[in-house]
């Protein structure tokens, strides 16, 4: 019963931001923060704190339980997919700075924070991911998509054009082969980028078949 409290106090402070009522719970129940990380799948604190843009909170949280950062809801989103789609750009900011493997970690559908940032379009977001972890393009979803497989699905042109023009950057750098690797990964149904470009009505996306 006083585990549920505690749980119900630490959400209200994370709610609020209020690091005093944090430590208060810690100090009235020590193990709480131990208590909630051994479920497999919960909406932690540092969910919470996200969500509503709380950074002081979060990152005390996180410098506490720096698991917490890495938990998956039980709907599959960790808190920095959490602080994307509440559009808490400055969360978000905070979460890659602390620590920039989250830019490769997958939630529901194996979608990364980067495979995310493609579906709704965010090129800040994209370009702040690709730049503090560069590998995370190469990422795939459970249905063996790349991010730019999910800015062609998700008519994102925007996105779909910086991710290119990254990889052309990049080409002229010597990294052909990551952009062969990207360009010819098929998708479950057997769809590269390529072919789905050449299948689709918006102009924009034409720029791939001269590739």
């Amino acid at each position: 019963m006083k585990s549920n409290n505690s749980e119900q106090q630490l959400n209200e402070a994370a709610e609020e931001g209020n690091i005093d009522l944090l430590y208060k719970v810690i100090k009235d129940d020590p193990s709480i923060l131990e208590s909630i990380d051994s479920k497999q799948f919960v909406e932690t604190p540092l969910h919470i704190a996200a969500s509503m843009g709380r950074i002081q909170f979060a990152n005390e949280i996180m410098r506490l339980k720096p698991s917490f950062a890495r938990k998956l809801n039980e709907q599959g989103f960790n808190p920095i997919h959490l602080a994307m789609l509440n559009s808490r750009k400055w969360m978000v900011f905070n979460f890659v700075d602390m620590k920039k493997e989250l830019v490769t970690d997958q939630g529901r559908e194996g979608l990364t924070p980067l495979h995310l940032a493609s579906e709704i379009g965010d090129i800040e977001f994209l370009a702040k991911f690709i730049s503090a972890c560069p590998e995370s393009i190469e990422c795939l979803t459970a249905r063996n998509e790349t991010a730019l497989h999910i800015a062609i699905k998700n008519q994102q042109s925007e996105a779909l054009q910086f991710l290119v023009g990254w990889l052309v950057r990049n080409e002229e750098r010597g990294a052909t082969e990551l952009e062969n690797k990207i360009l010819n990964q098929k998708d479950v149904d057997g769809n590269t980028i390529l072919h789905i470009s050449a299948q689709s009505s918006d102009p924009r996306h034409r720029q791939l078949d001269c590739w």
